[in-house]
């Protein structure tokens, strides 16, 4: 049995299988032979094919319609149920609340055009021969586009394993000179770590009245988890492994208090807004000026956001957060991670949306009521690939300038699936204007026709009943 999911164009055998009790049942109601036209009509509406010679016996569910058009051409009437003036007409018509639908009478009375048979077949022969050729350019360029995504991956796999630029002790040695390794800059990282621990503790306990009588507080300093490099691939050299939490200072999860649209106050990123390592700013909800979270949760440019659960797919998903005018904040699902200052938010980023850092997530997220989840605990013990500083600031101009050709390129490909698109619908509009193909004065006129279908269609057998508001009054369009 096949629903609207399988119609698109063509028709797609991957339904689910039914007993031959149910059926026969079922392809008694639906009756669907070679020369149907199928038409989606809840849900998903106006996807449409027709079925061809050769298929083995199907069935369909109540979200796909059967047109029978003899002795109309049916790819004439498939191809002008895709023009744009029909679709707009069937989402017009469709009725419901959860799940919109078009009610088969409703379906019946949509007028069509018809051309004498001749001409249909005309027509059809030039649709096919030039959306053919659309089709084909629109799936190069979605071609170009997923191995745009590829190659972006690929230039972060490469970023992260110190192979997209030379290395620091590559050039170092080449200038004869010496340089900083990764270890050294870990440890300025901790040491650094430490003393705004120290600072942030010891002002608060001043503010409190109760200044410190030794250096006994200081053991309550939290050591950062340290990175298990059992297993782990060799470093380049002047690298070292090292924690998420070795080099942030803080992380903690945003705000679950519901914001709202459309209110005066601070905007709050949500999961939704972090795409392909990057912030949309657009689709914002908002928390008041007061919010008692605030400050704590306001957002500094370069902090991290990650997105601690979604589907698995997504889950993971990092971006920075950069300069923006006035305060900003995040979501409950959403972790903020804001590192030192010695280490690039960008190059973390970069790992967390790697291959590796996509493999990380694989291996320690968890099922949560049918999403993927990765707490703040396991992103904290996420182990990276740290390179010497300035080698990880190479690392990100050479990214950013790989990307900014990979989002130009990604824009003229999405420019031109657009203008595909367009031309396809101006094809079909111009098909059903008869402006397409040559017409023919000897054709048997289209009147003639649709008299000769009057009195067929009154000579046909009386209504079946039906089961569902969607089936009545009529069967499969006859």
């Amino acid at each position: 049995m096949l629903s609207a999911t399988n119609i698109d164009g063509e028709i797609e055998m991957n339904g689910r299988l039914l007993d031959l009790e149910a059926f026969e049942r079922e392809d008694r109601r639906t009756q669907v032979r070679a020369g149907d036209v199928l038409l989606t009509i809840v849900g998903t509406i106006g996807r449409t094919a027709v079925v061809p010679e050769g298929l083995p016996r199907f069935t369909l569910q109540r979200s796909v319609a059967v047109i029978k058009p003899y002795p109309l051409n049916a790819k004439f009437l498939s191809y002008q149920l895709r023009s744009q003036a029909l679709q707009r007409l069937l989402q017009t018509n469709a009725r419901g609340t959860a799940q919109k639908g078009i009610y088969l009478k409703t379906l019946g009375g949509i007028e069509i055009k018809v051309a004498p048979l001749p001409e249909q077949i005309r027509i059809v022969e030039m649709l096919d021969r030039l959306l053919s050729d659309v089709d084909a350019a629109d799936m190069a360029l979605q071609r170009v586009a997923v191995n745009l995504k590829r190659y972006r991956a690929a230039v972060l796999k490469a970023a992260v394993e110190g192979r997209l630029v030379p290395t620091e002790a590559e050039r170092a040695h080449k200038e004869g000179r010496e340089y900083e390794h990764a270890s050294v800059l870990l440890d300025r990282i901790l040491k650094e770590r430490r003393r705004r621990w120290e600072e942030s503790e010891l002002a608060r306990m001043k503010a409190a009245g109760k200044p410190p009588k030794d250096d006994h507080w200081k053991s309550k300093y939290r050591e950062p988890v340290a990175p298990d490099t059992t297993g782990l691939p060799p470093l380049q050299e002047g690298w070292c492994w090292a924690t998420v939490d070795q080099v942030s200072v803080d992380s903690r999860y945003g705000s679950s208090a519901k914001a709202q649209p459309d209110l005066p106050g601070v905007p709050v990123l949500r999961m939704g807004n972090i795409v392909d390592g990057t912030i949309d700013f657009t689709d914002l909800k908002y928390l008041p000026l007061d919010h008692s979270e605030f400050p704590d949760l306001l957002l500094k440019s370069g902090d991290i956001l990650f997105n601690r659960t979604n589907s698995a797919e997504l889950v993971g998903k990092s971006s920075v957060f950069k300069d923006r005018s006035g305060p900003w904040s995040f979501a409950s699902y959403l972790i903020r991670v804001r590192l030192s200052e010695l280490c690039s938010p960008d190059y973390v980023s970069f790992f967390l949306n790697s291959f590796h850092g996509r493999k990380w997530i694989a291996s320690v997220v968890s099922q949560q009521v049918g999403q993927a989840n990765v707490n703040g605990s396991k992103l904290r013990r996420c182990v990276i690939p740290l390179p010497p500083e300035k080698e990880q600031f190479r690392i990100l101009a050479e990214v950013e300038r790989i990307t900014s050709v990979i989002f130009e390129a990604g824009r003229s490909v999405t420019h031109d699936l657009y203008r595909c698109d367009r031309l396809r619908q101006s094809i079909l509009k111009r098909a059903f204007e008869g402006k397409l193909v040559d017409q023919d004065p000897s054709d048997e006129p289209a009147s003639v026709l649709l008299e000769r279908i009057r009195t067929e269609r009154a000579a046909s057998a009386p209504p079946r009943k039906f089961r569902n508001s969607f089936d009545r009054e009529a069967g499969s369009l006859e």
